[in-house]
């Protein structure tokens, strides 16, 4: 193992190459000094040109870090990622068509990059069927056209499944806290586990060149040997930087790192606005024993709910990164969580999610039509992507998805137990026709799933191949606040309910006592020996 500075690490990579980069959303665990000497290389040089760059979750704080450092013309002809709304300068290189974009569901990559360590042909998975990802459409293609495939349809046992092909990675930046002398990496000042090790193997087995940029350095067999995530025999390399911070917003959170959980009086309070309306309202699904998934967006403020709420002991939260138990964080600190109890490689993750392990998923929705099909990648000329939603969204038992009803300047107010509306959004999100189909309401039917649509001012459910609207807050108008807003009609409820008065008052709204009296769910087996015993 070497010890490099950032520039000469990037000095490494060769035109044509194909660079994997470790990391989650909002600089968790990204080796942001070695794509910032990329970048730096770049527009001193010229060169390295026309890379393929591989990033399972979306990389930036929505601004210049991140993937957005490698938006200039000649440095990328490829990226395949599983978002690019932390990227934005990316995201308009291939709106414009000057560089290929694969958006690609996250879970898939990071699957796809444990086959890849494994050399297996590629990954099979029935996620993606029937979205904008499925190749009958657009093969999850939407930068400059290409003449190759990345995903196809291919047919086992009878049955549809998804193929996605496998990259041969030249190059890997991934992240850790320590590595000792031998290039043995640990992660304990990391909010996420990430694909690092998988990462690491697959990019070894291809004879590529492996670089960790890590916060410090230990003596040789110092290091708990339980404590290391990526082993030294795979690392070729490392770069010190002692200032990488946990996240691009926190510079360090003993709870990000799982170091100390904090009092529930810690977890910061959402104002009493339409965010929290509908926050509230998705927490009110929630099941004692319920494990769940929590998406970005509105929906984190479940976990800041479910804190305030103190019901945060009945259910487990979780996030696609690995994060199992606590509150997920929101904001650009979204991907981390607090007070949790377990955290696994994101591909394990996937595994127990595309497995139907989630009982509810909560996620956004950008556009709806009338048959409960959703789109969150592609609209309004903005590209973003799916990251985990298309996993998440497709195995779920039950899926929720929240957002505001209208979009653009939305304004409301709260008076009494009413909703009041200032200012109506400048958009509608019930929609005719989706731009992209990142969800599909028919498939969704065939499988038999349950579907909610959680709005600050409307809820519906999808059945029978269309859109229920099962409740109204107090105050709201039907015609003028609800139907004269959506391009379509809905089937109204013959018994259409209120939604809840707590939903719009300051207090909180006592759902642990709700919830106290379900009781914790046992396996039939677990059941049963209780109810033999005297």
């Amino acid at each position: 193992m070497q010890i490099l500075t950032a520039d000469q690490a990037a000095s490494l990579l060769k035109d044509g190459d194909t660079l994997m980069i470790g990391g989650s959303g909002s600089g968790h665990a990204v080796p942001e000094a070695l794509i910032e000497a990329l970048e730096r290389r770049f527009l001193a040089q010229g060169e390295p040109r026309q890379l393929t760059s591989v990033h399972p979750v979306g990389l930036g704080d929505r601004g210049e870090r991140g993937a957005s450092r490698l938006a200039h013309a000649g440095l990328l002809k490829r990226v395949v990622c599983g978002t690019l709304v932390d990227s934005p300068p990316l995201a308009q290189m291939a709106l414009n068509k000057e560089i290929e974009a694969w958006t690609l569901p996250q879970g898939a990559l990071s699957q796809l990059t444990r086959e890849m360590a494994a050399g297996r042909p590629g990954l099979i998975s029935h996620v993606g069927l029937h979205t904008f990802v499925d190749p009958r459409n657009d093969g999850g293609l939407q930068g400059a056209p290409s003449d190759d495939r990345l995903v196809s349809l291919i047919e086992l046992e009878g049955r549809e499944w998804l193929f996605y092909k496998p990259f041969e990675v030249d190059v890997a930046f991934l992240r850790g806290t320590t590595s000792d002398e031998d290039g043995n990496v640990s992660m304990e000042h990391e909010a996420v586990f990430g694909d690092m090790l998988s990462m690491a193997q697959a990019t070894k087995r291809n004879g590529g060149l492996v670089i960790v940029q890590v916060k410090r350095l230990a003596k040789r067999g110092t290091l708990p040997a339980k404590s290391v995530k990526i082993p030294g025999m795979l690392v070729d390399a490392v770069v010190v930087q002692a200032d990488q911070p946990v996240t691009y917003q926190t510079a360090y959170d003993p709870a990000f790192t799982g170091e100390m959980r904090i009092p529930l009086g810690g977890f910061p309070r959402l104002p009493l606005d339409e965010r929290k309306i509908i926050a509230r309202r998705l927490a009110m699904e929630l099941r004692v024993g319920a494990v769940c998934n929590v998406g970005s967006g509105v929906c984190t403020g479940i976990g800041l709910v479910a804190a305030e709420e103190d019901v945060l002991h009945h259910i487990v939260l979780t996030n696609e990164q690995g994060l199992i138990g606590g509150a997920p964080a929101a904001g650009l600190d979204a991907g981390a969580a607090r007070n949790y109890s377990a955290i696994v490689d994101m591909p394990y993750q996937f595994d127990f999610y595309d497995g139907g392990g989630i009982d509810i998923a909560f996620l956004s929705a950008v556009e709806i039509d009338a048959q409960g099909s959703v789109n969150i990648s592609r609209f309004a000329n903005k590209l973003i992507g799916v990251g985990g939603f298309v996993n998440i969204s497709q195995n779920a038992r039950k899926m929720v998805f929240g957002g505001t009803f209208t979009a653009g300047s939305l304004q409301v107010a709260c008076e009494g137990d009413r909703l009041q509306i200032l200012k109506e959004g400048a958009h509608r999100k019930f929609v005719s026709k989706l731009q992209q189909v990142s969800y599909s309401g028919p498939y969704a039917r065939e499988r038999n799933q349950t579907t909610l649509f959680v709005t600050e001012r409307a809820v519906f459910r999808a059945i029978d191949g269309a859109l229920e609207l099962i409740e109204i807050a107090p105050g709201i108008d039907l015609e003028r606040d609800v139907l004269e807003h959506m391009a379509f009609r809905p089937v109204i409820s013959s018994d259409l309910k209120l939604m809840d008065a707590r939903l719009f008052r300051p207090e909180p709204m006592g759902l642990d006592a709700d919830m106290a009296s379900q009781g914790w769910p046992r396996h039939p087996r677990l059941a049963a020996l209780v109810e033999r015993q005297p």
